[in-house]
């Protein structure tokens, strides 16, 4: 078993935000590797997460964005527990990030279950006549369909697409992390995009 040093404590803090106390435990359950303690305070951080999702949140920020030389502003409202973290650099930075995602990656939705069902199921037609088409067997074509309908929620829904500044990382993920660093229940409550010459307005 290796040595947990101040050092390696502090490395780990810096790495994933924990508090030392964690950190110190976190590598005593693995033996002091670094990269098996980062998973487990992430696991840990999730477990802490799903228990907090259902605390109310009603302080926060709206947080606007322009991108583009002003072709594209984006408007972003993020809730927090209390007004304390809502003032804290590292909810400011999520609240920044997601509006620079909306901004980039032009989400229509915030999540699956606000996609209207008369959409999917549109969507779903197309790619099982795509799927009919290409010749594949029968028993594998709900597979290709149920694949698709997953990659069109990570186009559309903000929570589900892939984080610009890590695609292995969805944007739900993020919002989990900040969850795990700082206590709260965060809820990313709504956004409007607004693109130069879109008659629309909101994306």
């Amino acid at each position: 078993m290796s040595q947990i040093t101040a050092g390696l404590v502090r490395d780990l803090r810096e790495r994933t935000g924990a508090g030392m106390m964690d950190c110190k435990k976190a590598l005593s359950e693995v033996g002091g590797d670094i990269e098996k303690a980062t998973v487990f305070l992430r696991e840990k951080g999730l477990a802490a997460a799903a228990k907090r999702a259902g605390r109310s949140a009603a302080e926060g920020q709206v947080a606007s964005y322009i991108h583009a030389g002003g072709k594209i502003g984006v408007l972003v409202e993020v809730n927090c527990e209390t007004d304390f973290v809502a003032r804290t650099d590292d909810f400011t930075d999520l609240v920044k990030e997601l509006a620079m995602q909306v901004a980039a990656a032009n989400p229509r939705y915030l999540k699956r279950e606000e996609v209207p069902a008369e959409v999917v199921e549109q969507e779903r037609g197309i790619f099982k006549t795509q799927a009919a088409e290409s010749g594949k067997p029968e028993q594998v074509l709900d597979k290709i369909v149920n694949g698709k309908i997953e990659k069109f929620y990570s186009e559309i829904c903000l929570l589900e697409q892939p984080y610009i500044k890590d695609p292995d990382k969805k944007v739900g993920d993020l919002v989990t992390d900040a969850i795990s660093k700082m206590g709260e229940n965060l809820v990313v409550r709504r956004f409007a995009r607004f693109q130069l010459g879109d008659e629309s307005g909101e994306a």
